[in-house]
């Protein structure tokens, strides 16, 4: 059975995806299947970056506002969700085109393994080593037995080590560590996938990073957050953990200056962007462009047009 032919945008944050898409999905007649593990939760709108309701309208778009910040969404009811998407929307004779910043989705709905490539984040490593260090390993262990017992008890209570990567995890992904591992190989979904890499010089990217930032917290982020916090959504569940929010909850806390909490947000960004572009490096098949002279709209499109027409050239020979 010949698989379906499907593209994805990648890059990392801030350089250019969603205008980009925006073109190449009106060209082609696509609809946008969104590869973020943020803009999945409602109320998350100006932290997340999220495209405007009209602009949803002139393309639609898929995988927004599906769940609440206190439900938990891990990466296998995306890989569920998103195959089905795109299915549905071959159904329609159009073209799916995923879009989106997060490495570990994509490597669940497209590679062999849902165990490679594993994210990880200093910041939040270093926050359980902290603890570790001043309260006890045992500490670490009493709160790994919380959300995944399976773990816990496979780990003796002073492995601050394999205790701090099983937290670490677990405040990534919002999945249980022994979930991830017992799952293995992962589902075959039945994709054919051609990655388009969108890349910039960092030295821009980073520029691009702290205007994008500026703007949201002068544009309602600091209101977003204060109404999240209202509703009983704050820094227990694992959504409003990420980038700007956690600054912004500490903020409303009284425990940094909103000045503070941008510089934060700004450099944990910059962070997270080194470990995306990493991460991106090793995905295959990907053609990457330079966005920093150009849009390449014009060669993007064509490589999605001979990526889709191959797939269509060996169902006809077989025929």
């Amino acid at each position: 059975m010949n698989k379906q032919p499907v593209v994805a945008l990648i890059g990392a944050t801030a350089v250019g995806k969603t205008a980009l898409s925006l073109l190449v999905a009106e060209k082609l007649n696509a609809e946008i299947i969104s590869v973020d593990s943020r803009q999945v939760y409602r109320y998350m709108d100006v932290g997340t970056d999220k495209i405007s309701a009209s602009l949803r309208r002139e393309v639609p778009h898929h995988l927004i506002d599906i769940a609440d910040p206190d439900e938990k969404f891990t990466v296998s009811d995306f890989a569920e969700r998103a195959s089905q998407t795109a299915s549905r929307i071959f159904a329609r004779r159009k073209i799916p085109l995923f879009v989106g910043g997060t490495p570990f989705y994509y490597n669940a709905l497209f590679h062999a393994s849902l165990n490679s490539d594993l994210p990880s984040d200093s910041d939040v490593r270093g926050k359980y080593e902290a603890l570790a260090n001043s309260q006890g390993a045992e500490l670490l262990h009493m709160r790994l037995a919380e959300v995944d017992p399976e773990t816990a008890e496979r780990l003796h209570k002073n492995d601050v080590q394999r205790l701090t990567r099983a937290l670490e995890l677990w405040d990534l992904t919002g999945k249980a560590p022994s979930e991830i591992y017992r799952e293995g190989t992962k589902k075959d979904y039945g994709f054919d996938i051609l990655y388009i890499g969108l890349s910039r010089e960092r030295k821009e990217l980073f520029e691009r990073i702290e205007i994008r930032l500026e703007q949201e917290f002068s544009s309602g982020f600091p209101e977003e957050v204060e109404w999240l916090m209202k509703n009983g959504f704050d820094e227990r569940f694992t959504p409003l953990k990420g980038l700007g929010y956690r600054e912004l909850i500490d903020f409303h806390r009284g425990k940094i200056k909103l000045n503070e909490a941008l510089e934060a947000a700004i450099s944990r960004t910059k962070a997270f962007c080194r470990r995306q572009q990493t991460w991106f490096k090793k995905f295959k098949p990907v053609i990457w462009f330079d966005m920093s002279g150009s849009s390449h709209e014009e060669e993007i499109i064509n490589a999605i047009i001979k990526h889709i027409n191959k797939n269509k050239d060996k169902e006809d020979s077989q025929e």
